[in-house]
């Protein structure tokens, strides 16, 4: 039976999420909306519909949502060719597909930007596929990217586990009944990943990759 591991990207595997902050946050004000930092920081992870409306809310002028958005693309491209992946990043889905791992990317981030990100991964080699914002009807915290990516890769929820940094990837995974892994390196607090339903929490991809012989992929490999 497939073992699936199913990975976010920005934040988990390639350290983009304070450019993402940078990029709305100078995408709002150029539409006349103040909006704090930080808030934008916890949005981080949603698509770009979800995230204008989780932080303009219902009753904003939705008119703007094309233009902020087109600002934010446009501002965040500025970025593509210097994406830094996180330590370990790159070695973490190696070593997994060497173990028999299907490995898959389930992102918020639209096919143009995916390609900077696997760009910056340099990983293609054991990527299986991809389940990316253009690929589904709803995006976290709705469970339909992960599963699309079970999908692709004829995996089932018991023999795949999901890593992600925000809460919303940690919801998506509960929402699919799949194992949820969270890694710090978005900079989300680890109590907020716990709470959202994280089974176990790391500082980043080279934390777990040295994990690997003892936590939940371990005790799924062992179980066949």
């Amino acid at each position: 039976m497939t073992r699936t591991a199913v990975f976010d990207v920005d934040g988990t595997l390639v350290d983009t999420n304070y450019l993402h902050v940078t990029a709305w946050w100078e995408a709002f004000r150029q539409t006349g909306h103040t909006v704090p930092m930080a808030a934008v920081h916890k949005a981080i992870g949603l698509g770009s519909d979800d995230l204008i409306e989780h932080l303009l809310g219902p009753d904003r002028d939705h008119e703007q949502d094309a233009r902020i958005s087109r600002a934010h693309t446009t501002l965040y491209a500025t970025y593509f060719e210097r994406l830094p992946a996180l330590a370990g990043a790159a070695d973490l889905l190696r070593t997994l597909a060497g173990r028999g791992w299907t490995v898959l990317l389930a992102t918020s981030a639209s096919d143009h930007e995916l390609g900077a990100l696997r760009r910056a991964l340099d990983a293609d080699d054991v990527i299986a596929g991809t389940a990316g914002a253009d690929d589904v009807d709803e995006g976290k915290p709705a469970p339909e990217p992960i599963r699309q990516a079970m999908q692709i890769a004829g995996g089932t929820p018991d023999k795949t586990v999901y890593v992600g940094d925000s809460v919303w990837d940690i919801q998506s995974a509960t929402r699919a009944s799949v194992a949820a892994v969270a890694v710090l390196s978005g900079g989300i607090p680890r109590a907020d990943l716990e709470e959202a339903g994280a089974g176990e929490v790391y500082s980043g991809p080279a934390d777990l990759l040295a994990c690997l012989d003892d936590n939940v992929f371990a005790r799924i490999g062992a179980a066949g």
